[in-house]
């Protein structure tokens, strides 16, 4: 039995992401499900990993923000 706490739904391009807080009994975890076109997957994040997971996302917008454009990403 999961209770869910929380939900979000973003869409970036053609793709939906939906972010699902929920809680059962062995803890609270985040759910991330992507679907593309019907298609769906998910990732699992234990509560106690979300901080770890946002610092993760922090360095990689980081790295995006300060990469140089291939030239198979520019065309």
């Amino acid at each position: 039995m999961e209770n869910q706490l929380f939900s979000e739904k973003l869409q970036i391009e053609r793709k939906q992401f939906f972010f699902d807080l929920k809680e059962n009994p062995r803890g609270r975890f985040l759910r991330i499900t992507e679907d593309v076109g019907g298609r769906r997957d998910t990732i699992i994040v234990p509560a106690p990993g979300l901080e770890a997971f946002r610092e993760m996302l922090e360095q990689v917008i980081q790295a995006s923000e300060n990469a140089v454009p291939s030239e198979s990403v520019a065309n």
